[in-house]
């Protein structure tokens, strides 16, 4: 472990040049201390390692110095998909030693592509989960990404709406979706998709397992997303809509929204247009058609409108009430 982190401590100084002792420990994720002792150790191993005094100062390799250490480990070469997700990389165990990937690629390349893949990264950043909602608790993430690599059967004890259950899976890949952790995994003989937060419990007994010939995961998650927003849309809502409502309908329903928006009638006098929003059925859909307030009318179907007019007047009566004592 220490071996690593020297080596990280050297890449960090031979790609980025004169680096402090409190920037150097920020890096490695150790105390200022353990920085001092691991420069000493390099130092004593023959690195050159040079210290600058002063308010400018810091550590820096002597001039002309470069280590030619940059071949990739099996597990820093498997974790180079995430070099740009450095939040997903930590949940699988993986930041350690994707930074250090990212380090060796850098010291590996010419100058001049080095200073490109610097800007690069100065420019670019993938932020994964959505906004305002807290990233769901993953206790058992590492676990099941190591019987996904190894392909080791999975004892899962699940919650899902229904209840509590058992699960025997074999485990196939992850998905991170809008900062969601999903497992693909094959149970009696049908490949289903679990939210990995919902894992109450998990269990790799050492059992290995053959993955299906030909299994194409994105290919798997791409159709299995088809499904899902076709089997829980399936209503259609005709509404009438202001101007505002125009800008909200894709933030507020997504890829539905937008079509909605883009198959618009002409504006009415008002400036309101009348278009047709794919849903779902309904207490979902009523609470989903209320978060436009004001700004939309359900036109049809009448079982929708008569259910958002049946909320609305509830919520009335209840805000219409004096204050409780």
């Amino acid at each position: 472990m220490r071996a690593d982190r020297l080596l990280r401590l050297l890449l960090l100084l031979q790609n980025r040049g004169r680096m402090t002792a409190p920037e150097l420990a920020a890096e490695l994720e150790v105390s200022v201390r353990t920085v001092y002792r691991d420069v000493e150790a390099l130092g004593a191993s023959g690195v050159p390692v040079v210290a600058d005094r002063g308010p400018a100062g810091g550590y820096r390799l002597m001039e002309g110095y470069r280590t030619r250490l940059t071949g990739l480990t099996d597990a820093e070469a498997g974790s180079l998909f995430l070099v740009g997700a450095p939040g997903p990389a930590r949940d699988l165990g993986l930041g350690a030693v994707s930074a250090t990937a990212r380090l060796k690629l850098s010291a590996a390349l010419p100058a001049p592509l080095a200073e490109r893949a610097g800007s690069v990264r100065d420019r670019f950043h993938l932020d994964t989960p959505a906004w305002f909602r807290e990233a769901d608790p993953v206790p058992h993430l590492e676990a099941v990404a190591r019987a996904v690599w190894e392909q080791r059967v999975l004892r899962a004890h699940y919650r899902r709406w229904s209840g509590e259950v058992h699960r025997e899976l074999h485990p196939l890949g992850l998905v991170l979706k809008a900062g969601i952790w999903y497992v693909v995994a094959r149970a009696e003989e049908t490949v289903r998709t679990y939210r990995v937060s919902r894992f109450l419990a998990v269990d790799v007994p050492g059992a290995t397992f053959e993955r299906p010939a030909g299994f194409d995961l994105a290919g798997y998650w791409e159709e299995s997303s088809r499904r899902m927003e076709a089997a829980t849309r399936q209503g259609t809502a005709r509404l009438r809509i202001s101007p505002r409502a125009r800008k909200l309908l894709p933030m507020r329903f997504g890829a539905a929204g937008t079509r909605a928006v883009e198959g618009a009638g002409p504006p009415d006098g008002d400036g309101w247009v009348r278009v047709e929003l794919a849903v779902e059925a309904g207490s979902v859909a009523v609470g989903d058609l209320l978060a436009l307030g004001a700004e939309a009318e359900v036109l049809d179907p009448p079982a929708l409108r008569e259910a958002l007019a049946r909320t609305v007047a509830l919520l009335a009566d209840r805000y219409g009430r004096p204050d409780a004592p």
